[in-house]
């Protein structure tokens, strides 16, 4: 990486000496890439979800005082044994070693192996497993599950928490408060779940993961991607997948097909000038073969699995082969629209949720002989869900079939909605331009 010298993880003491951009863009990257990782060896040693996060973002700053007169090898590890060795420093100052250790202690190790100030790699996988789990543990609320996960795991900030679940910034910190205190005050242990215990577990997990990649799908502000959040979903999903014994594994197995087939799209999303293309307009050739090839793979095996042990296919699986359905199609047109429909209604009678009704009416108005008024009415149903309220998929929505069906008075009005509701700026500059092409409406409703 660099022909700098090699440093070790200590506290070199001064002010933040950045050492230019090249320095910086390094400890940014291993933010990205490591936070989860670096966050759940420091819990093992602290025991404490604060404690340990305060421990790890103190890492990261030495970091920056310490990379640039020598940038580490491997700086996951680097900064993973700066951060035990931090945790352990305050520990012993403040005397909570003693005080902290019993609120999350589980049956293992004993002390003198979990206080280690040494990094153990082979532990880091299960690390990141055990704090996902404890994220998502069924004594917190599911929105506080949801929450926490986010900020510990997907690193993001509680900023883009809120908006990344559309509440208030008051509202995400306080759910991400109520679980860290909920997990101190009830003694939830940082540990894998056994396996009679894995499938109430898993759901959620694998839930909060689906939604970290959407999160990075669809960025809530600035660029429209965000790949470390992604990259890191995909990551998490690798980890349970080796985990997992069969066949609780075939819904993460799914959940990983679902997440490589979309992130395969991503590149194919922005053209040339930055600008958004939808999937419709999208060239295939640009799909990422990789990823393609090796979704494709999985939910092929995962469909086999479930065929073999004559079970049902569950909601990942479901959700997997729809994306499969449309990556598989050689063109946008050439879909199977009424298989596409058929997997749509598996996936409304195990998870009839509004989003889940608005896609699968999405996919039912791309019939040969679809129901326009039925259609329609259905789609003013949506409109009054009020967990739709604030979706600025739904109004998108309305204006292309609107637009598609004529009335662009109408589909004028339901862009302003949805420009009005985005938060991603690719995603309006896409939307405005959609209204502006709709003519004499869409002038009208822009201006």
């Amino acid at each position: 990486m660099t022909r700098l010298p090699r440093s070790e993880p200590t506290d070199p003491g001064g002010p933040i000496r950045p050492g230019g951009d090249e320095v910086t863009r390094l400890v940014e990257r291993a933010h990205r890439d490591h936070w989860s990782q670096v966050l759940a060896s420091t819990v093992r040693v602290t025991r404490d979800l604060d404690l340990a996060q305060e421990c790890a973002q103190e890492a990261y700053l030495r970091a920056l005082r310490a990379w640039p007169g020598a940038v580490p090898d491997v700086p996951v590890a680097w900064l993973t044994t700066a951060a035990r060795r931090i945790a352990l420093d305050g520990l012993r100052r403040a005397d909570l070693l003693r005080r902290k250790l019993p609120l999350l202690m589980e049956p293992g190790p004993p002390l003198g192996a979990a206080a280690s100030d040494s990094a153990d790699a082979s532990d880091e996988p299960t690390d990141v497993l055990r704090l996902m789990f404890i994220c998502c543990h069924p004594a917190l609320a599911p929105d506080s599950r949801v929450a926490l996960t986010l900020r510990l795991v997907g690193g993001l900030s509680t900023e883009e928490v809120a908006a990344g679940l559309l509440v208030p910034v008051a509202t995400a910190a306080a759910r991400i408060t109520r679980a860290k205190k909920k997990i101190a005050r009830a003694g939830i242990p940082f540990r894998v779940p056994s396996p009679t215990e894995l499938p109430e577990r898993l759901d959620t997990l694998l839930t909060v993961l689906q939604v970290m990649s959407a999160a990075g799908h669809t960025s809530v502000a600035g660029t429209l991607q965000r790949s470390d959040l992604t990259e890191r979903a995909v990551r998490a999903a690798r980890l349970l997948v080796a985990a997992l014994p069969d066949p609780v594994v075939d819904d993460a197995r799914a959940l990983l097909a679902h997440l490589l087939l979309t992130r395969a799209r991503g590149d194919s999303r922005i053209d040339g000038d930055g600008r958004l293309v939808l999937m419709a307009d999208q060239d295939r050739t640009r799909w990422q073969g990789a990823d393609l090839d090796e979704g494709l793979d999985l939910i092929t095996a995962v469909l086999t699995s479930i065929t073999t042990g004559g079970r049902s296919p569950g909601r990942f699986t479901v959700q997997a082969v729809i994306a499969g359905l449309h990556m598989n199609a050689p063109s946008f047109s050439e879909t199977d629209w009424p298989e596409l429909v058929r997997w749509y209604e598996a996936l409304l009678r195990r998870w009839p949720t509004p989003v889940v009704r608005l896609n699968a009416l999405v996919a039912r108005s791309h019939l040969s002989g679809a129901r326009r008024p039925e259609l329609r009415a259905e789609l003013a149903a949506l409109e009054r869900e009020p967990q739709l309220a604030r979706y600025p998929y739904l109004p998108a929505a309305v204006a292309e079939l609107l637009a598609r069906w004529g009335d662009l008075d109408g589909a004028a009005v339901a862009y302003d909605r949805a420009i009005e509701l985005s938060r991603n700026d690719v995603e309006r500059q896409h939307l405005r331009a959609r209204r502006d092409g709709l003519g004499g409406a869409g002038r009208r409703h822009g201006a």
